[in-house]
């Protein structure tokens, strides 16, 4: 999609690609009712182009934001005027805040008051200047040069700073009526009622519409001295010199301290009867949302315009091309809709971006490779112990525990990104009750919807699919076909190996002996599919069973050899790989992509990649902290055969994805260029290049046989049920890693996938 090697490519391609692609899109959307104002679908304004990638208000900003939005889109200015007159767009009163203003022209800075606050810096009335992105030389656009060179569908003009303009002897209202004389200008906002009432009569009739800006509740509007919450109150004093309200989105869907939404106001509702149209702001995919929406910007879109109750008019957002695709992809799409795309969505132990696993509650919501229960602050702490076979410090095994004391602990949600401090719902950060591999296995063979099973071992699966109707916290509901699967032991290649001969515990046995008690080996109607980084383990299902195998590549690679190839389907006939296997990155910028999925399909294996979460941190920029970007890009670029993911709802909604059944499909649901992004960088500002991955050969996937289980002896009792405690550290404290606590759970670990 996005040719970024060259901006001339950039250009050419994508205008081609929307002017074919969005008419087709325009003409599939069916006649649904929106609950806007007028009834037409909302507007996406996109805040100084794409400025959640590019310098806001640049000619790359813009540029990228037009390719890849709705037809319609509209792009916003924040007009500042020059010290000669000139309205340019900038985010900023103060040059520094957005430029290298202070390396062009140093000791420029002053103190100005604007809006009764003390403001010190290089204000837009002094000079002009010229941005870059990270490097790449940009030069600040007026309006005139946006709508020359840029060429929107739409212009919104936003005037926050007309009283500070004024006092400097600079006129915001005459440059309006100026340019609105020379360009068709859409909108006009502004934070400032003298000035929209300053301007009102000359746009009484023609295509320009008045907007009103609310900042915070508690801030005050400078012409009438009064606070904006103040004059939410009086939409219909509003109503005299606007046709519609800019606000925070907040003041419809407000949160509470916790980041949990509060129930909706009535904002849209009164504003809609006063007459006037609501546009919503500050939306970013790369900033944190309130936990209901689980990190997926779409969902959060769709509970303002496709709630059932309401319709905003309109957005605002740095990242366009996602409420581009929520409006024509994702809205009214009803349980029943087809599926537009095949691949197989396999959740990695369940939805573990929700709530953590092996839980009665949430089994197919479990948690990743992280923390498991609260076993650190349990009575078990002091049996941690380092285990050299593993390279494990300081973990507490499940085979130093038994069933019942698991039972006793808490389950802990994973947050992979707490460095970040992204934290995963911690409302429900410790709901449910841990399951066996046996309830486990009864449960799907009750289940009369159920189709089969998946198990791993040495990082092991089980699967499962049923149907299953998923509620998201705020009203929306869809249902799916899930699958399940359950983790066994722990994620290395030689722990099946290590316990068996070490441990006297037989994992591939265990696992054979379960399905056979279940009933799994005298049907045929459950699928039943076996998954593990141990190629011995595979062979030894493979000669005792005919369950489907799935070898787990468990490193990034670059390539992989034929006979490598060869070799992997003497025991599998899928694989499964991690997402730098199919784009390598160097600091989250995609550098190219590898061979790898074709040649493996190439050789009739099915292709399955992991792990996919909603988080922005997980995703490389160039997928424009997108989750539905960086899925659509392997699935249609790559072609790959599932995915494996800690957020299946988000899978499971691309799935249905209405621009996947269009004859020409949208720019914004077409997938990326690699490297585009990083090939517009200056050469200083490129990362510094990494080590090349590995090449995947045969010694990397043959492993020793099984050694045969053990005999091991008793484990010694204290008395009150416990196995013996493991050495205390020389500190007289247990000291505990918190990725190896219950790094070799023994209970099974639940999760969700989605066909």
């Amino acid at each position: 999609m996005w040719k970024l090697r060259s901006l001339l490519g950039l250009l050419s391609l994508l205008l081609l690609c929307a002017s074919v692609g969005l008419v087709a899109a325009q003409g599939s959307r069916g006649s649904s009712k929106w609950q806007t104002l007028s009834g037409a679908a909302p507007l996406v304004i996109a805040r100084g182009g794409f400025s959640g990638i590019f310098p806001d208000s640049s000619f790359y900003a813009y540029s990228l934001a037009v390719q890849t939005s709705l037809t319609n889109v509209h792009v916003w200015c924040d007009v500042q005027l020059t010290k000669d007159g000139a309205g340019i767009c900038f985010p900023d009163i103060r040059l520094e805040n957005s430029s290298d203003i202070d390396n062009v022209y140093k000791n420029r800075r002053n103190t100005y008051v604007v809006n009764g606050v003390s403001t010190q810096g290089c204000e837009t009335k002094d000079l002009t200047r010229a941005p870059n992105f990270d490097g790449t030389p940009m030069q600040i656009l007026t309006v005139d040069d946006v709508v020359s060179q840029v060429k929107p569908p739409a212009l919104w003009l936003n005037i926050p700073h007309d009283a500070f303009f004024s006092q400097h002897n600079l006129s915001m209202r005459s440059f309006i009526l100026s340019v609105s004389r020379r360009v068709i200008v859409n909108y006009v906002s502004s934070p400032e009622v003298g000035f929209l009432r300053s301007i009102v009569s000359r746009f009484r009739t023609g295509p320009t519409k008045l907007v009103f800006q609310f900042l915070g509740p508690d801030d005050v509007e400078p012409t009438t001295n009064t606070t904006y919450g103040t004059l939410l109150n009086n939409l219909t004093f509003i109503k005299t010199f606007a046709s519609g309200i800019l606000v925070p989105k907040y003041y419809i869907w407000p949160v509470d301290n916790s980041q949990y939404l509060l129930n909706y106001t009535s904002l849209v509702v009164d504003a809609h009867t006063a007459g006037l149209e609501v546009f919503a702001s500050n939306f970013a995919n790369d900033a944190p949302l309130a936990y209901d929406y689980s990190y997926d910007p779409v969902v959060e879109y769709l509970n303002f315009i496709d709630n059932g109750k309401f319709s905003v008019d309109g957005v605002l957002s740095d990242f366009p091309i996602t409420p581009s695709e929520t409006i024509d992809c994702f809205s009214h799409i009803g349980k029943n809709d087809t599926v537009q795309s095949n691949i197989l969505v396999i959740s990695s132990e369940g939805a573990s971006g929700n709530y953590p696993g092996c839980t009665d509650k949430a089994y197919e919501k479990a948690v990743s490779d992280r923390d498991r229960t609260d076993v650190a602050l349990s009575d078990f702490s002091n049996l941690a112990t380092d285990n050299p076979d593993l390279n494990i410090l300081n973990g507490i095994f499940t085979y130093n525990l038994t069933w019942s004391q698991i039972q006793t602990l808490k389950p802990a949600i994973s947050n992979p990104y707490s460095n970040y401090s992204l934290f995963r719902n911690p409302k429900f950060s410790n709901e449910g009750n841990l399951m066996s591999l046996s309830d486990f296995l009864a449960f799907a063979n009750n289940a009369s919807s159920v189709s089969g099973v998946l198990i791993t071992i040495g990082c092991v699966t089980s699967i499962l699919q049923s149907n299953k109707t998923e509620t998201t916290g705020i009203g929306l509901q869809s249902k799916t076909l899930v699958y399940i699967w359950h983790h066994i032991l722990v994620p290395t290649s030689q722990n099946a190996a290590y316990l068996a001969q070490k441990q006297g515990l037989g994992a591939t046995d265990a696992v054979v002996d379960a399905l056979s008690k279940a009933g799994y080996n005298n049907q045929t109607t459950k699928k039943v599919m076996i998954r593990s980084s141990d190629s011995a383990v595979l062979l030894k299902f493979k000669s005792s069973s005919s369950y489907e195998l799935v070898y787990l590549v468990d490193n990034d690679v670059r390539d992989i050899l034929n006979s490598t190839i060869l070799e992997i389907k003497k025991f599998a006939s899928s694989v499964v790989l991690s997402k730098g296997s199919v784009f390598p990155t160097d600091e989250a910028f995609i550098t190219g992509e590898t061979a790898v999925v074709p040649k493996l399909q190439a050789f009739n294996l099915t292709v399955y990649v992991e792990y996919f979460r909603n988080e922005f941190v997980s995703q490389p920029w160039d997928f424009f902290s997108d989750a539905y970007v960086e899925i659509n890009t392997h699935v249609s670029y790559m072609g790959i055969n599932g995915v494996i993911t800690d957020f299946p709802a988000t899978a499971a909604k691309y799935r249905r994805n209405r621009c996947l059944g269009y004859k020409e499909v949208p720019l914004y649901m077409t997938p990326v260029q690699p490297a585009g992004l990083i090939s517009l960088m200056a050469p200083k500002f490129l990362p510094p290049a990494e080590a090349p991955n590995p090449v995947l050969t045969e010694n990397d996937v043959t492993e020793p046989p099984l050694p045969p289980v053990a005999e091991k002896a008793p484990a010694a009792s204290t008395g009150n049920g416990t196995t013996a405690p493991g050495p205390t550290p020389a500190n007289g404290q247990p000291s505990l890693l918190a990725s190896t606590i219950l790094s070799s759970i023994a209970v099974l670990l639940a999760a969700l996938l989605i066909c």
